[in-house]
């Protein structure tokens, strides 16, 4: 009879996928960006902004394209993004102290920062303060994409570091969102999503392990969500944390079990990233630059979030990393020196997907600033990518030092 595969042996498979996944999904995010723009400056700039704008869905939900993907299918993707740091706290990389410690502070460390950095450039104009948090984020797919350029040189220590740091960043943007981006609350609605939460959450420990009863909840969570003020997005996060993992309790190696949550984790990550996030990136990244002047690329609203990207990244990650191994509290992963941490630091400058997404919350009746943000970040994402690549090209060895699965 054949031996149940081990722990190192599930993960090596899980982690293989995973990268491959998320870098072909960062290539994509990056061509639908560039189609975007090319759309946005270009004879096609009218049909782009045309079908940006068109109207989706009938009654009271036409909206537009632009509203559907980022009030409805963002959603889903928080709802991944959710699956994603309920498996890690779980059995993952954060539910190891000793592996968890160096990534959260890294990743505290590379949203204070940034955060710091744009308000010392913004702070007294309470217009542009609005965006403070727009650099704080990491896109894990477009690192990712960059860090596949980079084939098996790339040690694996680096890409599991970057993935947790981004997975942090996440939670940190989520609980963000949640606090400072919310709008003219509606207690009812809140009271009736907290009614439904709580179902789902009885469901959980009932141990109710069938995704189709927290699925419609989901969707009738979002509608209360939707309608209470706080962004809709929320209620993805909250679906996915009552999505079942693993039980503790049962019989079952943790190593074996196939649980709800990966079942469900597994099916959305194709359609997230080979189509929700390009589709995003195509409805966001469209900046019309022909109606830019010098002082819109000067102004301190895109200098604080390029600055945030570029510079407050790789200062927050890699100087918390050197203090936590100074302090013998944690040492940098197999395979990566001070100058390979440094790379990594650089391309979790890419902000892109999450930024975007601050941007549109942070600006949504401020179409000025939100250009400016937009440029901010297209720009200081592809800084950073571009320096990151390089002196990663540069450091790295030629072949590979560390066994990669």
């Amino acid at each position: 009879m054949n031996s149940s595969p081990s722990v190192l042996a599930r993960a090596e498979r899980f982690f293989s996928a995973f990268f491959r996944m998320q870098s072909a999904s960062g290539v994509l995010l990056i061509a639908a960006s560039i189609l975007a723009m090319i759309a946005a400056n270009s004879s096609l700039a009218e049909t782009y902004v045309a079908l940006r704008d068109t109207p989706v869905g009938s009654g009271t939900w036409a909206k537009s394209l632009h509203w559907w993907v980022n009030d409805v299918l963002m959603v889903i993707f928080f709802l991944l993004v959710s699956l994603e740091i309920k498996r890690e706290v779980v059995s993952g990389q954060l539910s190891d102290r000793d592996q968890l410690m160096l990534p959260v502070v890294c990743a505290f460390a590379g949203v204070a920062v940034p955060a710091l950095l744009f308000t010392a450039l913004n702070y007294g104009n309470p217009e542009t303060m609005r965006g403070w948090a727009i650099p704080t984020a990491t896109d894990i797919a477009f690192a990712l994409g960059v860090l596949g350029l980079l084939g098996k040189r790339v040690p694996l220590g680096m890409t599991l570091l970057l993935s947790t740091i981004a997975v942090v960043d996440d939670l940190i943007a989520i609980v963000i969102i949640a606090f400072f981006y919310s709008q003219g609350l509606h207690w009812g609605m809140l009271l009736g999503a907290a009614v439904v939460a709580l179902i789902m959450l009885a469901l959980n420990r009932r141990k109710v392990t069938s995704l189709v009863p927290y699925l419609l909840l989901g969707v009738l969570l979002w509608f209360f969500v939707l309608k209470s003020g706080v962004h809709a997005t929320v209620a993805g996060v909250i679906t996915g944390l009552m999505i079942p993992h693993v039980d503790k309790t049962n019989a079952i190696d943790d190593a074996v079990e196939h649980s709800p949550l990966e079942t469900l984790e597994h099916a959305l990550h194709p359609w997230v990233g080979f189509g929700i996030l390009p589709l995003f990136a195509f409805v966001n990244a469209g900046l019309a630059l022909a109606g830019l002047r010098a002082e819109h690329l000067m102004a301190l609203l895109p200098a604080g979030i390029s600055l945030g990207l570029v510079l407050g990244k790789p200062v927050g990650i890699v100087g918390a990393a050197m203090a936590m191994r100074a302090l013998g509290f944690a040492r940098f992963p197999q395979g990566m020196d001070l100058r390979s941490m440094l790379g990594m630091g650089m391309l979790c400058g890419i902000g892109f997907t999450m930024s975007l997404f601050v941007s549109s919350l942070a600006f949504a009746q401020q179409p000025l600033e939100f250009t400016e943000s937009v440029l901010g970040v297209l720009g200081g994402s592809l800084v950073a990518a571009v320096l990151g690549m390089l002196w990663l090209s540069w450091t790295l060895p030629k072949t590979p030092t560390v066994a990669r699965p």
